[in-house]
């Protein structure tokens, strides 16, 4: 089970995330309380382990700007809230270091998660060419008004899982949108995901984390992950 802490903002809370056992860190280049300077998120890269992921959240950014806060900051990966090229995605992980990881996001009502135009996003990543050592990815988040995450406010998991198979089952899930230590495992239980991503469900205020909540999150996130691989074998 991926787990990715999103919205960091200062050394602490990135370096006990890692501690914790976080697989990625995010950093929020967009209007938000958790934005950050590619200097500010340079100097935290640069104190991390290099196996842990250090992903960029961009929302309406051309290419060039993400281009030139990869280049700035160190990021091992982006997260995409808009449509780009496949040229534009194959420039951006040309530039990134190790991993390459470009989340798409599909963002879905809150409490809904079968929309069509849900399924049409949908339907439009799975139709894009996947290498088999390449698969895309893709996030599963909470669209409120328009704000980037970090709302607290989770959709429907089950209508979306069953959203998510039938339309693109050949992708890589990621489960975010009102994600906390208590709901995580009922999360991954439901959505089957690759991975999980939190950001405000382990924070004490917006770009703060609650070291409590960030340990709590990763240990249920895990414990689930075994669970339910335990439950399939049967």
């Amino acid at each position: 089970m991926w787990v990715k802490i999103c919205g960091i903002t200062s050394l602490e809370d990135a370096q006990f995330a890692v501690s914790a056992g976080a697989d990625a860190v995010g950093f929020v280049f967009a209007n938000s309380p958790r934005r950050v300077t590619p200097e500010i998120v340079r100097e935290i890269i640069h104190a991390l382990p290099s196996n842990v992921e250090k992903i960029g959240v961009f929302v309406d950014a051309s290419a060039d700007e993400i281009i030139a806060t990869i280049e700035a900051a160190g990021l091992t990966g982006v997260q995409l809230h808009r449509e780009y090229s496949a040229a534009e995605v194959s420039n951006m992980r040309a530039r990134l270091k190790r991993f390459a990881r470009t989340p798409r996001v599909v963002r879905v009502a809150p409490y809904d998660g079968d929309s069509a135009g849900f399924a049409r996003q949908l339907q439009s990543l799975a139709a894009l060419p996947v290498a088999d050592d390449d698969p895309t990815v893709v996030l599963v988040d909470t669209r409120v008004d328009d704000k980037v995450g970090g709302t607290g406010i989770p959709f429907d998991w089950g209508a979306a899982q069953n959203a998510f198979h039938r339309h693109a089952a050949n992708l890589c899930l990621i489960t975010a949108g009102g994600l906390q230590p208590e709901t995580v495992r009922q999360a991954i239980q439901t959505m089957r995901p690759w991975g999980v991503d939190v950001c405000s469900g382990v924070e004490s205020v917006p770009g703060r984390k609650d070291h409590r909540r960030v340990a709590e999150f990763i240990r249920a996130a895990r414990a689930a992950a075994v669970e339910f691989a335990e439950a399939t074998q049967r």
